[in-house]
């Protein structure tokens, strides 16, 4: 091996080791670093053009922008967080006390049900009402623990929330002033080919923007509007169920549906038929109607992968990253499509 080679191959070990002390460093603040980045995407084109009215002045449109998005987003979000703690805080105590009874809700469905309805049941052996009844109980009793935990830790936790937060406030501000010479610099770093560079930088940007821009925006037209109706039939914690059902929306093929439907099927059981009947056409042709129209408009039918990719990627990345991994799970899955579709051409999924 020649001394040149020899050089090379030390260099670009010592590059590797230094990248992952570098990442494992940044490791604890990777959601500050991963939101500064994605938010700093989506309002690149809103940064670009205020540069465009105040040419030359970097620092006044990247501070404008900053402003912007603390105005449209993380004020907003932050606001709803607090209620929707409170709001879990005080479901818990309910549960805890026994004044709500998802058991005791669900015998009632039972015991509304027609005959042929309880047969089929019972063939399905789901008719041993005091089992159920204890099964439920237990479940809602975990859950509501388990969301009474979370707003603890969320107090306990505001100290290093607040940092996370500086962090990505303060990284945001020099990504939109220094955002592109940045990308630059990473793009001739990269030993690709040009046109695969374009094509997979292209692809990145894309999906970070369709899913915060577009699917971020349904799940919250959905939830909205799902909490609205819970609020207008007098449910207890429409904050809680409108998140949840934001949530959900999140999800192809899965959807809002999952809360309001079992509730409009309690409302039906147990003799509130105006109440089930306004809450079932409210779902299907309000809730469920804004992923059809929205969707398409703010996604775009050219950049939307195939809503099974989607639905698998966004479970895969929330199950291994938590909340953040519905962004960073499809963005994975784009450019792993985007990848072996340069290494093998064809038709796409």
């Amino acid at each position: 091996m020649t001394h040149s080679k020899l050089q090379d191959r030390t260099f670009l070990l010592l590059l590797i080791l230094v990248s992952i002390a570098f990442l494992a460093i940044l490791w604890p603040y990777y959601e500050a670093v991963f939101w500064g980045v994605a938010l700093a995407i989506l309002f690149a084109p809103l940064h670009r053009k205020l540069l465009a009215r105040m040419p030359g002045r970097h620092n006044l449109a990247a501070l404008s922008t900053l402003i912007l998005c603390l105005v449209l987003v993380i004020l907003p979000m932050t606001l709803l967080t607090i209620s929707l703690v409170q709001e879990a805080t005080y479901l818990y105590e309910r549960t805890r006390s026994g004044q709500l009874n998802f058991g005791t809700y669900f015998q009632q469905v039972m015991a509304a049900l027609p005959s042929w309805a309880v047969g089929w049941l019972d063939r399905m052996e789901l008719t041993n009402i005091p089992s159920l009844q204890n099964k439920l109980s237990s479940v809602s009793v975990q859950a509501s623990q388990l969301i009474a935990t979370r707003a603890f830790n969320i107090g306990q936790n505001t100290l290093q929330f607040v940092v996370s937060l500086g962090v990505m406030l303060y990284l945001l501000f020099f990504l939109l002033r220094d955002g592109r010479t940045l990308a630059a610099r990473i793009r001739s770093a990269v030993p690709l080919d040009e046109g695969h560079k374009t094509r997979l930088s292209s692809k990145f940007t894309t999906v970070i923007r369709a899913t915060l821009k577009g699917n971020l925006m349904v799940a919250a037209t959905q939830g909205l509007l799902g909490g609205l109706i819970f609020w207008v039939l007098g449910l207890q914690g429409p904050i809680l169920w409108g998140v949840l059902m934001a949530f959900l929306s999140l999800l192809p093929a899965i959807g809002a549906g999952l809360i309001w439907g079992p509730v409009a099927i309690y409302f039906f059981a147990t003799g509130a038929v105006w109440q089930a009947v306004v809450l079932a056409v409210f779902g299907i042709a309000v809730i469920g109607m804004v992923d059809n129209v929205l969707r398409p408009i703010l996604v775009g039918r050219d950049t939307k992968m195939p809503d099974y990719v989607i639905l698998i990627s966004t479970l895969g990345g929330m199950t291994l990253l938590g909340l953040n991994g519905f962004v960073i799970g499809p963005v994975i899955a784009a450019l792993f499509m985007a990848c072996w579709d340069l290494f093998a051409p064809g038709d796409g999924l």
